[in-house]
């Protein structure tokens, strides 16, 4: 075979493609355009097939490129179910998808094979590592078939996610594929296990005997195969600071970069369209707040705000606790200074449940009946004020409401009475006495009481469009809210505030985050920004609780003209989110890899361009204090939440000119190759960004 030029095939390696099972699929997804756009049609996913969500998402067809049309053939006539085609998402990326029940037959002789080259075995029981063992080892031949039809002067980078994947990694190792592989964990397989148990574990990170702790568990297996990818990759990365912090104590190696999560960004709408999208979505949760509150309806709407907590029910690891503690104390503050400010503060957490709620239904369809037999009044009373004045005479109360009219308003005003406190949770759960959410509630004895400033509502179901009650979409509903609060305790990066970000709307968040902590060094002043960062690593719960309150009560002081400048600003950062930019964190780790295996290939070709990341200084607009800002005006126009404010002089304090370039990427000016040669072609620069 005739030699080919130089070329970079990049493979990116993880069981959630075009398959949704977790977190990784929404970093998959919302990347693969970036990439795609940087790599072009050399790059390509690999995976598993679901049959479910490959009829879905997947465009079957051959591939085009010759290496990999030959290597999938070499598979096929062994009998291995291989799927090949185009994901149906933005970018179009080239995936493979390999069918697990077709390796069935030869698993006995791979996890011997593992197990004689590597020293773990996989207990019997445990269905889920064997597919990942078919997986890493179908994987690992893909991969070396491929290598065999590519020439010498190619290089191939393999990226691994998770341990699920690690196998993959370990094999192509083991077999010295010619692979520059990197692995990248996104959360540490002992770490989720150690927290889901109570532990303190951030303050015990270096006192756990890991071993013990694992076997306790009964995932010494995995935790080996974790552990032997993040030492057997040329590049190890993960994707957080504190998850890095996490790695290096538990999985005993320090990783080489940190790899942080993006967002795909259509910055397609006008400038302060998302503002008016905000309005909108706002009064559709005043529709269900109206039918939710029916009989006890005190509420001055344009004085009531919207936080909310959601997630996976992970009532500590989510901070769940802490948020309800801290609204605790917020409705007591509120109370003392006779506020006339109204929290309503959701939690959107998905629970076992046996149907809605009888009250949660009956509030939104007597409020439905009052709005049609009121739309129907409306609509006689114009046309009869319509017709008297054509007519050249004054309408009087009497030619203007009838009789009817009356008897038809009073009959929907005696249903909208009633005499119990609005429910709490919108569902009947299935274990109401010990469901963690709703013994603190009622520790706290926050029922929803006239007299409380604070009221909640727990939702413990996925929003969905066609619900009943609350008939958002969970993007439409961030997008009404005034305030994400995410407190979390273990999240090793965290995308419920992102998201929230990227909609303009301010949200909390907390040190033991991966996002917060991307804020922390990204951002000079978060909470000029609209990003409240609580301290859960260096304060005790009780202090973490009280600087939480403060937020939430100073943000509750804030006038409408502020939050919507604040909105403004918080909207503005959402590029820095989007993977057009974050990407280049990923491009750092092949060519860190590359330059690990074959320096030689970065010298003889130029394809990549340097790349920085900055920190953004505190908008020139911002007050001395993120609560400091006097009021304009004792007087507050009750339409002033209805306009849309410019930033002051329209700074958001992101001009090029204010980027200053920080040095997150000294690993990679620092990093040396085997040979001891400097890595000066991966050194950062801010310029170019």
């Amino acid at each position: 075979m005739a030699e080919e030029a130089p070329a970079l095939f990049t493979f990116e390696v993880a069981l959630e493609v075009a398959n949704k099972v977790g977190g990784i699929y929404t970093v998959l997804r919302s990347k693969a355009e970036s990439t795609v756009e940087e790599l072009g049609e050399d790059y390509c996913m690999i995976g598993i097939c679901n049959e479910r969500f490959v009829a879905m998402e997947v465009e079957k067809m051959e591939p085009s490129l010759p290496q990999m049309k030959r290597a999938v053939d070499l598979m096929r006539e062994k009998h291995i179910g291989v799927v090949t085609g185009r994901w149906l998402i933005e970018g179009y990326p080239k995936v493979v998808l390999f069918n697990l029940d077709t390796a069935w037959d030869m698993y006995n002789t791979w996890s011997w094979e593992m197990f004689d080259k590597t020293g773990v075995g996989i207990p019997e029981h445990d269905t889920e590592a064997k597919r990942c063992v078919l997986f890493g080892f179908l994987t690992a031949w893909f991969l070396g078939e491929f290598r065999a039809q590519c020439g010498k002067k190619s290089v191939i980078v393999a990226q691994f996610h998770e341990w699920l994947s690690g196998i993959g990694l370990l094999m192509c190792r083991m077999r010295q594929i010619d692979i520059s592989t990197i692995f990248t964990t996104h959360a540490t397989l002992l770490g989720r296990y150690l927290c889901a148990a109570n532990v303190d574990f951030y303050n015990n990170l270096s006192n756990f005997q890991v071993d013990i702790e694992a076997g306790n568990r009964q995932i010494y297996h995995r935790y080996c195969m974790e552990r032997a990818a993040a030492h057997s990759a040329h590049v190890f990365a993960t994707v957080s600071d504190i998850t890095s912090l996490e790695a290096e104590h538990l999985l005993k190696r320090k990783p080489d970069l940190i790899l942080p999560n993006g967002l795909s960004i259509k910055n397609a709408q006008c400038m302060h369209e998302f503002q008016n999208l905000h309005a909108i979505a706002k009064e559709k949760i005043h529709h269900f707040v109206r039918g939710h509150f029916y009989g006890h309806f005190d509420l001055n709407l344009d004085k009531t705000l919207y936080m909310f907590i959601a997630g996976r029910y992970e009532y500590s690891n989510k901070g769940a606790d802490l948020y309800i503690e801290a609204m605790s104390r917020l409705n007591h503050r509120l109370k003392m200074i006779n506020s006339d400010v109204t929290v309503i503060a959701f939690l959107i957490f998905p629970a076992s449940t046996n149907n809605f709620n009888v009250e949660s239904l009956k509030g939104q369809a007597v409020v439905k009946q009052l709005k049609e037999t009121v739309d129907v009044i409306k609509d006689d009373i114009g046309n009869k004020l319509f017709d008297l004045c054509l007519r050249g005479k004054l309408p009087n109360e009497e030619q203007l409401l009838d009789r009817d009219h009356v008897i038809k308003l009073k009959r929907c005003m005696y249903a909208n009475q009633c005499s119990t406190l609005p429910p709490i949770v919108t569902h009947n759960m299935t274990d109401d006495a010990n469901d963690p959410i709703l013994k603190q509630i009622r520790e706290c004895k926050l029922f929803n009481a006239r007299s409380d400033r604070v009221k909640l509502i727990f939702h413990p179901e996925f929003l969905s469009q066609t619900s009943p009650l609350l008939s958002m979409d969970y993007d439409e509903f961030v997008r009404g809210c005034h305030l994400g609060v995410f407190p979390s305790y273990y999240e090793p990066w965290g995308y419920t505030p992102a998201e929230c970000a990227i909609k303009g709307i301010p949200s909390v968040t907390s040190n033991l985050s991966g996002f917060g902590c991307f804020m922390q060094s990204h951002l000079s002043d978060p909470e000029a920004y609209g990003i409240y960062i609580v301290d859960r690593r260096f304060k005790n719960v009780d202090e973490t609780c009280n600087q939480l309150t403060d937020y939430l009560y100073h943000f509750c002081r804030m006038t409408r003209r502020e939050r919507i400048i604040q909105r403004n600003r918080t909207e503005r950062i959402s590029e820095y989110l989007d993977w057009s930019r974050l990407g280049m964190y990923y491009t750092n780790a092949r060519r860190l890899a590359i330059d690990r295996t074959h320096p030689e290939f970065l010298e003889q070709t130029r394809s990549f361009s340097p790349t920085g990341s900055v920190r953004l200084p505190r908008p020139y607009s911002a007050p001395s204090s993120p609560f400091g800002s006097r009021i304009a005006s004792p007087y507050q126009s009750d339409e002033e939440d209805n306009k849309v404010f410019d930033d002051d002089d329209g700074d958001s304090g992101l001009h090029t000119s204010n980027l200053i370039s920080t040095d997150t990427e000294s690993v990679l000016s620092t990093a040396t190759t085997p040979n001891g040669t400097g890595n000066d072609v991966i050194s950062s620069t801010a310029s170019d960004l």
